[in-house]
């Protein structure tokens, strides 16, 4: 987006963006959390013996759900420190279907598509076009460059204006990330990396234009075809924050149960020994 693509028309003001109400209501990992949430709707609660022992909440099909909310939370917070020339979104519906946008900003450094991805404890690389965690290719790349393209058509047409989109695959807690060759057309950073990559980047828009895209941005209409009605923000962070509490509750009690093994076996083993 260049200053001369703005002689078509006036801008509004940055002050005049909508900072209430449509897409910039919605929360880090919504998208998911709904999907999380509606799974679990008709699942039965936990016997007695099951929370004693710290039975996992989540069934085998709710973890990767649960894992992607968690990433997308915590892109969420490292979200939060960016200023306030920063217009920011999640969650971002887009397309015809369910499909969503993770993050998606709008600042004086540019347009950007975040494609955020969890992998917690996992050894990620990264050489050109090839993106592999623990030894398995991935299509990373692949599917932030589809989003930016994507963002940028939508954007283009949203706000009568040329709009350039940058893909960033944000890989959040990795054990280690090893980058041979960086990526043409997408960027690959942690979620610790982000934060100081964004403030990094060289200004390349004006206020004025930021605003224009961001007016744009925070239209659902901008992005999908028949906009879903969004369910309370409030309620999806209360009922996900419980869920997170019962999760770290049962893992604490597992370990609890496992460290008492550990410790009453010699003891165990010693009284036994006796009666041989």
């Amino acid at each position: 987006m260049t200053s001369d693509s703005l002689s078509q028309g006036f801008p509004p003001r940055p002050d005049a963006i909508p900072k209430h109400g449509g897409l910039s209501n919605r929360i880090p990992g919504q998208a998911v959390i709904e999907k999380l949430l509606a799974d679990r709707k008709d699942k039965p609660s936990l016997s007695f013996l099951g929370r004693v022992f710290g039975a996992d909440p989540l069934s085998p099909d709710n973890h990767p759900w649960y894992k992607g909310a968690l990433g997308e939370v915590a892109v969420g917070r490292v979200l939060e420190r960016l200023g306030p020339e920063w217009t920011v979104l999640h969650a971002v519906p887009v397309g015809a279907g369910t499909s969503d946008i993770d993050h998606v900003l709008i600042g004086p450094a540019g347009v950007f598509t975040l494609n955020t991805k969890n992998h917690t404890g996992q050894s990620v690389w990264v050489a050109g076009r090839t993106l592999m965690v623990a030894g398995k290719k991935q299509r990373h790349l692949h599917n932030a460059g589809y989003e930016a393209a994507r963002a940028e058509k939508l954007l283009t047409r949203g706000a009568n204006q040329a709009v350039e989109v940058t893909g960033v695959v944000v890989v959040v807690s990795p054990k280690s990330m090893t980058v041979r060759e960086r990526p043409s057309g997408v960027a690959v950073v942690t979620d610790r990396q982000l934060l100081g990559w964004l403030n990094g980047r060289p200004t390349t828009l004006t206020l004025r234009q930021v605003a224009v895209v961001a007016a744009a941005a925070v239209r659902p209409e901008t992005w999908h075809k028949n906009p879903p009605v969004s369910a309370d923000a409030a309620f999806l962070q209360r009922e996900f924050t419980a869920l997170r509490t019962l999760v770290d509750r049962a893992r604490r009690r597992r370990t609890g149960w496992i460290l008492a093994l550990f410790i009453a076996a010699p003891v165990v083993l010693a009284n036994f020994s006796r009666f041989f």
